[in-house]
């Protein structure tokens, strides 16, 4: 087992856990960034599929607050890390399941569009991209991600207007694949990915390639721009 900052990684019989609990709100920083990218790295080594969960009640809030409102230029270099795991994640060649355990917002739902498979327990938490009514536009990545995985017919309220589902509407408009029996959605991750462990590799890696170039080539086109301007007000 690895342990850096809130994430604590794990191997599991090939797959590779990825555990997020800083005992409050799960956010997404600089140091939880870095350890994803070790551990999707040590995932690549060592085993053959990927599952990301929280802790129960918690998923992840989203992007530290403390960088967050420290001023633009700290802002945008933390989004911009959090662009490229999210890309990365979206991109990578083994299956990724996330178990969403509770509240996912705005940085929590971007993790959960760039995963393959998303399950939910049926618990009271909230899901979505909060950014607009906070007085954030979204970034055009986190736009990309929510056109690619969202319901078309959902789509400018769950963006445009910062809409917050629990799981069972979260399920319905495309940030869950399926929301699980109670405390059950960890363990209902792991058998999906020990399933999907059993496919071939080279098949995922360049099926996701073809469904998903398009998407990562508009914001690989935009991303340095976009997080250059981006700000709150």
């Amino acid at each position: 087992m690895t342990s850096a900052s809130a994430l604590q990684i794990s191997v599991d019989d090939g797959i590779a856990v990825f555990h997020l609990d800083d005992g409050k709100a799960n956010a997404v920083t600089f140091d939880v960034i870095d350890a994803f990218h070790a551990g999707l790295d040590q995932a690549l080594a060592d085993a053959r599929a990927v599952v990301i969960h929280g802790r129960p009640g918690r998923f992840s809030a989203g992007f530290d607050l403390s960088v967050m409102s420290a001023g633009d230029k700290p802002m945008q270099d933390l989004v911009l890390a959090g662009a490229e795991l999210c890309l990365r994640i979206y991109a990578h060649p083994q299956p990724v399941i996330a178990a969403c355990t509770g509240h996912a917002l705005a940085a929590g739902a971007l993790l959960l569009l760039s995963a393959d498979v998303r399950i939910g327990e049926p618990a009271d938490a909230k899901i979505g991209l909060n950014e607009v009514g906070i007085g954030m536009p979204l970034p055009v990545f986190a736009v990309e991600l929510a056109r690619d995985r969202l319901d078309p017919r959902q789509l400018t309220a769950a963006t445009l207007g910062a809409r917050i589902y629990d799981p069972a509407g979260a399920a319905e408009v495309g940030y869950l694949d399926q929301v699980a029996a109670a405390d059950t959605a960890v363990s209902d991750a792991m058998d999906e990915a020990r399933r999907q462990a059993e496919l071939r590799t080279g098949a995922i890696a360049a099926t996701k390639t073809r469904l998903r170039a398009e998407t990562i080539r508009r914001i690989r086109s935009t991303l340095p721009d976009d997080i250059a301007e981006l700000s709150f007000g």
